[in-house]
């Protein structure tokens, strides 16, 4: 539940300050009247998402046996390298997204009106939607389609209570200290995504375990109890690992770091 709970409160707030700033801009420009493009088009966009998001479970639920690892495999993966790429798009771009996109809802009101805000807001909402639908996917596979559903519809709920109260009242959140609280917990998470996706390969025959159980720590906390799932959940957690899934979630730890000290100098 945590994992989703974290990860649709995170693309949730993130799809709400968007939506907040073009709402914003409008009302700076005094054109109000294109409001209902932006609700429009972040609604249907918001649908679009739940669509895949359904499709994608229908998908992975309906194979079995290898066809079934490989494709959890591939989809937690994907996921984990989405999931990163968004951390570090977040931290390139967040001192310079409101202006960009407060030049962009002036440029498509003069010139495009109607349609261009719709479609300012459809795709915004719609990117991040999708990808919290691969997220949830990934998650379902991890700790199971009902805890799933309970944490991401709280997280949403988190999000859009926190959006409205932070546009509308005096509430203040200090975002830089959200998104870096955020991005750290989600790294860790996409870091278990990583070690489990190998765990599937291994399963599936398409990765070697190397060695197939580096130690075997489950008569202690066993992985299908209710702290192993949970950690499982959140962290990838294996009781019997194999060499090949330590050595994928080390890497991907490894390069994360160094990713992050190659681009902390664009901050100073």
């Amino acid at each position: 539940m945590l994992p989703s709970f974290l990860l649709s409160l995170r693309e949730g707030l993130e799809a709400a300050l968007i939506i907040g700033i073009v709402l914003g801009a409008l009302h700076k420009m005094d054109r109000r009247e294109l409001a209902p493009a932006v609700w429009w088009g972040s609604g249907i966009a918001a649908a679009a998402s739940l669509a895949a998001a359904a499709g994608l479970f229908r998908f992975g639920a309906s194979l079995e046996g290898p066809a079934e690892m490989i494709f959890e495999g591939t989809t937690m993966l994907l996921a984990a390298a989405v999931l990163t790429w968004m951390i570090f798009w977040m931290q390139r771009q967040s001192r310079s997204i409101k202006s960009e996109l407060e030049a962009n809802v002036r440029k498509r009101a003069l010139r495009v009106g109607v349609m261009g805000l719709f479609g300012l807001a459809f795709f915004a909402v719609l990117r991040e939607g999708v990808e919290l639908a691969l997220f949830l996917t990934a998650t379902a596979m991890a700790s199971g389609a009902q805890a799933n559903l309970i944490g991401a519809l709280l997280g949403l709920a988190a999000a859009a209570l926190l959006g409205w109260a932070l546009f509308t009242s005096t509430v203040h959140l200090n975002l830089r200290v959200f998104f870096l609280v955020t991005s750290v917990l989600l790294i860790i998470f996409a870091g278990g995504l990583v070690a489990h996706a190998v765990h599937e390969f291994n399963e599936a025959g398409w990765i070697p375990a190397i060695v197939e159980h580096v130690w075997d720590i489950n008569p202690i906390l066993h992985e299908d109890s209710t702290p192993g799932m949970a950690l499982k959940a959140l962290l990838g957690y294996n009781g019997n690992p194999s060499l090949s899934e330590m050595l994928a979630a080390i890497g991907y730890f490894v390069a994360i770091f160094v990713g992050l000290r190659r681009a902390a100098p664009l901050h100073r």
